[in-house]
């Protein structure tokens, strides 16, 4: 029993780790990331089986429209067949009239009657093996078509239950990654839902609006109330500031993150040569954050610390911002560097 107990405190402290780990929520968002990159994979996966699906009963339907048209064959196959049974019931060649044949004394009457019986027992020969050639084709043509009904909706039904199996995966992993954040103190909105804008397959979704345009639905707030970024970016930077807090004992101190377009205008003008120009502010993307509580003094211990650590996280203080101008306050987030990690 003491092993099982062992067992059962090592567990525990794994869970409580867990929960304490920053990186967490890093692995939480890639595993959110790569699930979604697979449902993504199985819908086109999906769609290009459709297609072929599509494509299969096109070729359904030539085959069956074949397989009519040999049926109308067959029937006028028949025709002449039953006419020329027909002819010869009605105009036999009797025993008597074969005689004169035999005998050399056969007449024109005589001679058509059995060239009619050669000329019917050719044709019914012929009708005979074509129509025999036409059911076998007939009959494969019938078989392929129902097996590509079958396959086709077997493939489908497959399909169909993997992209629902893995959409399945994709939101539980968002909801837990969602709920963590709001452990961790992101507010939830006003109808009691974790925050919209925190599920990270938005992120990429936030790049398609114009710079300083995002929608605040599409934004995740920071745990600092007021401030919001893109949500791969948010994610990261609750992490960043998890390490930050066990270091310092504070979170980071936060001026300014994702600004709009009218926002950056109001900088500009109002700190000229300290902003960059209205639409092209790395704010304007969710990318960006300015800070302060000691990070905002280059050479302070709080400034060296980040620059030793907010790699891990997919932050980074740029190159420019060490002299033209220069702003130690400035960190931007590259999702390049944080999906090295």
């Amino acid at each position: 029993m003491p092993s099982a107990q062992a067992g059962a405190q090592v567990r525990t402290e794994l869970r409580v780790q867990e929960r304490r780990d920053p990186a967490n929520l890093t692995e939480l968002r890639k595993e959110a990331e790569r699930s979604a990159k697979e449902l993504e994979d199985a819908t086109k996966a999906l769609e290009k089986r459709r297609a072929t699906i599509a494509a299969s009963e096109k070729e359904l339907k030539t085959k069956l429209t074949a397989l009519q048209g040999l049926e109308q064959r067959l029937s006028v196959m028949r025709q002449p067949v039953s006419q020329m049974v027909e002819l010869l019931y009605e105009q036999p060649i009797a025993a008597n009239n074969v005689t004169p044949f035999l005998s050399g004394n056969a007449d024109e009457r005589t001679l058509r009657a059995l060239s009619d019986v050669t000329q019917i027992v050719a044709v019914r020969q012929q009708a005979v093996e074509q129509t025999s050639a036409l059911f076998k084709e007939t009959e494969r043509l019938a078989g392929e078509a129902q097996e590509l009904r079958a396959g086709n909706l077997l493939a489908e039904a497959q399909l169909a239950a993997e992209v629902d199996t893995l959409r399945l995966r994709s939101d539980k992993i968002v909801k837990s990654l969602t709920a963590a954040l709001v452990k961790m103190g992101i507010k939830i909105d006003k109808v009691g839902r974790a925050a919209l804008g925190c599920n990270p397959l938005r992120a990429a979704t936030a790049g398609d609006y114009p710079n300083g345009l995002i929608p605040r639905g599409m934004l995740c707030p920071l745990q600092q109330k007021g401030f919001s970024l893109r949500a791969d970016a948010t994610i990261a930077f609750v992490s960043l500031n998890e390490a930050y807090r066990k270091r310092f004992g504070k979170q980071m101190c936060v001026t300014d993150a994702y600004r709009s377009l009218a926002e950056q205008q109001s900088v500009y003008y109002r700190r000229p040569g300290f902003a960059a120009v209205p639409g092209r502010s790395n704010h304007g993307l969710g990318l960006a954050v300015d800070l302060c509580g000691g990070v905002e003094r280059s050479g302070s211990a709080e400034f060296v610390w980040m620059e030793k650590n907010s790699k891990r996280y997919g932050w980074f203080h740029p190159s420019w911002a060490y002299s033209s101008p220069f702003e130690p306050w400035h960190w931007e987030y590259d999702p390049k560097i944080d999906s090295l990690l």
